[in-house]
């Protein structure tokens, strides 16, 4: 039976590479988390679980919403834009609401719903993705153009970064901004336009950082944290501290020191120094290997798609999965100041973790969808060929 005689069925497309690793991650960060955690639930909720138990109904939560994105047409997310930046807009006015927006630690950045706090700006890292890769994919004819093509978009991401500002979360503010950028520069953005914007950019964080004397303590505490071990410099001597106390090897799985009321966020924004002290540089090497993989995958199905609005996309998506972890792991082992970022599927939160998993969904769709296209052309490919070969055939036997 030849290709013309038969009517292929189409498959059932699905990337196990990326959710194979993802998978991996996330049952690994909930281990991490009940190892970080079940002391400080003990003490504050008489609950060792209680950490776990609330990471496991997120990551519950998060699968299926992975699921379902996973088979939503990235496409639709065209038409939805508009409503997901005003949506995006929204729910960071809330929390400038008296008596919606929570606060923690001094910061303002999550509202309370049905006992569960969220965080408005993760669902704001993804909305500015969608918009950017939507309106960048519209402007490739005039990209060249810094008022008309470039820099329209952008007041929307600045908009966004004073709004997360406001709460204050400078860590994620930057993110969305750098993101943007990246985008900006992937859709075809002259260089010479992102230079002379990301000098703004800086100029300005500078200014902001000098505005105050706590944030430029804060800032700059990474750069000499033992002269201000007991302030600014205490949660980052204490992340020295267990990584030494790992070492190559590590002291062991749930035998960290430093998560025994040492190290403030132990699992959260520090659940690294954890792994590093229980698990040694060989459990952070492994960490990184697929944390890289995935992100090279993203890379992957960004440059294999077809669909420009898509392949943005899926760059944006995987940069700031990338920025996410450089700032995390920079701010545990000192080189960059600390911001309050999470490591994407380990550290403990919610919002987070559920838009992480939304995050990869969406790019596990236009894997599917790439494939899919790709699986089709080389199908039409075949046909074409056999009907060469059909029609060169009774030529032949004709000329006879």
């Amino acid at each position: 039976m030849n290709a013309l005689e038969q009517i292929k069925p189409k498959k059932l497309y699905i990337d196990w590479y990326l959710i194979g690793s993802i998978t991996f991650l996330a049952l690994f960060g909930l281990v991490m988390i009940y190892s970080a955690s079940f002391v400080q639930g003990y003490e504050h909720y008489n609950n060792i679980t209680h950490f776990f138990d609330r990471q496991l109904q997120w990551l519950i939560i998060s699968s299926f919403l992975f699921i379902f994105f996973m088979f939503f047409p990235y496409r639709h997310y065209r038409k939805l834009s508009p409503f997901i930046v005003g949506g995006s807009f929204l729910l960071l006015l809330l929390i400038l609401i008296p008596g919606v927006g929570y606060e923690v630690n001094g910061a303002t950045r999550w509202i309370n719903i049905a006992g569960f706090t969220l965080q408005p700006s993760e669902f704001v890292k993804i909305g500015s993705i969608i918009y950017l890769a939507y309106v960048y994919s519209r402007k490739q004819a005039y990209i060249n153009k810094f008022f008309t093509g470039v820099m329209p978009p952008l007041i929307v991401v600045i908009v966004f970064f004073f709004l997360i500002m406001m709460q204050p979360d400078l860590g994620t503010a930057t993110s969305i901004v750098l993101v943007a950028g990246l985008i900006a520069f992937c859709s075809g953005a002259r260089m010479i336009h992102l230079i002379s914007l990301g000098s703004l950019a800086t100029w300005a964080l500078y200014h902001y950082a000098n505005s105050a004397p706590y944030r430029l303590n804060r800032l700059l505490g990474h750069r000499n944290p033992f002269e201000l071990e007991q302030t600014d410099g205490f949660q980052l001597v204490q992340s020295y501290i267990a990584i030494a106390h790992g070492g190559v090897s590590g002291a062991g799985l749930g035998q960290s020191v430093q998560k025994l009321f040492y190290l403030p966020e132990a699992h959260t924004d520090f659940i690294l120094a954890i792994i590093s002290e229980e698990l040694g540089l060989l459990g952070i090497a492994a960490v990184f290997f697929v944390m890289f993989f995935i992100i090279g995958r993203g890379v992957l199905i960004g440059a294999r798609c077809r669909d420009t609005f898509g392949s943005l996309l899926a760059f944006g998506l995987v940069f700031q999965l990338a920025i996410q972890m450089i700032f995390n792991a920079g701010a545990v082992n000192g080189i960059l100041p600390i911001t309050g970022i999470p490591f994407p599927f380990l550290s403990y939160g919610g919002s987070s973790l559920m838009i992480t998993f939304i995050s990869m969904g969406i790019l596990a769709n236009i894997s599917r969808k790439t494939e899919r296209e790709r699986q089709e052309s080389s199908y039409d490919d075949e046909i074409k060929e056999e009907y060469n070969e059909i029609i060169g055939s009774a030529s032949a036997s004709y000329s006879k």
